[in-house]
């Protein structure tokens, strides 16, 4: 069911003519409306035929579908690495995983990750000119995002070949934002804990590693981030394992500054691939 799908020119140079696009979808799983937004690269409207590779973009805690755009300056930075030709022409799809509770998990009666592979996944891959396979899906997020993207890719590695985390919080840490006296933290805390990543890997049998090869996977975290130990455990994990990985780390903090110029080095490095 297509609802008010609403498209912007943002305000970008010259050389920028990509399109924001905010759109909506009605969820049975989920039972509410669920807004995302996806970026149409310049020559979308030109060439109504042309299939497009596809990254998709998560959020972190507390945040929405409007972030990356808003406050990640998504818009501008793909369309200057795409203007240059340093990036080929996708198409980025930014979902949403909060109302009340944030969570890119299933439990109770909010059950995100069905909602994404089973809904969300097949209405945008249908709705927007995508092509749908795993040698042209990539996944991304920051901060709980970045939990999302690593989870999402080792519960599914047949629909994505490349996954990068940034500054990715993979398992419950004690930090001011999640105060667990709330119970909607405590619910949060805990769906992160039970997706704790490096215990997820460690975890794996060789059969249960196998596929998750066929996987490019980076982690990239800034040296002064509090999940730095956390994203270095992971790595140690996955190389235990014998699973390839990248890791990137730069100076820099859990911060919107780091996250923007993780994003200007994943897009060029995840084009290459798709």
């Amino acid at each position: 069911m297509i609802l008010n799908v609403l498209y912007f020119l943002l305000p970008l140079t010259s050389a920028a003519r990509g399109k924001y696009v905010v759109d909506s979808m009605e969820s049975a799983i989920l039972g509410e409306m669920r807004h995302f937004a996806v970026y149409l690269p310049e020559s979308y409207d030109n060439d109504t035929v042309r299939e497009y590779p596809v990254l998709y973009l998560l959020h972190g805690g507390g945040g929405s579908w409007g972030d990356w755009g808003r406050v990640g300056n998504m818009v501008r930075i793909a369309d200057q690495l795409m203007a240059a030709g340093e990036s080929r022409q996708m198409i980025i799809v930014m979902p949403d995983a909060g109302t009340t509770l944030m969570t890119y998990f299933n439990g109770g009666s909010w059950n995100f990750e069905d909602h994404f592979f089973n809904e969300f996944m097949p209405v945008v891959e249908n709705r927007y000119r995508i092509r749908a396979e795993k040698g042209s899906r990539a996944i991304a997020g920051l901060s709980m995002g970045g939990q999302g993207s690593v989870m999402y890719g080792c519960h599914r590695p047949d629909l994505f070949s490349v996954v990068y985390a940034m500054s990715a919080y993979l398992y419950r840490m004690e930090i001011a934002m999640f105060r667990e006296d709330n119970p909607v933290n405590r619910d949060i805390q805990q769906r992160v804990e039970d997706h704790n990543a490096v215990k997820y890997i460690e975890g794996l049998s060789l059969d249960e590693v196998s596929p998750l090869r066929s996987v490019t996977w980076v982690i990239d975290c800034g040296d002064d981030d509090f999940t730095y130990a956390a994203n270095v455990e992971f790595s140690l994990a996955m190389k235990e394992k014998g699973i390839p990985l990248q890791v990137r780390i730069f100076d820099g903090a859990h911060s919107w500054e780091y996250w923007q110029a993780a994003f200007r080095r994943a897009l060029p490095y995840i084009s290459a691939i798709l």
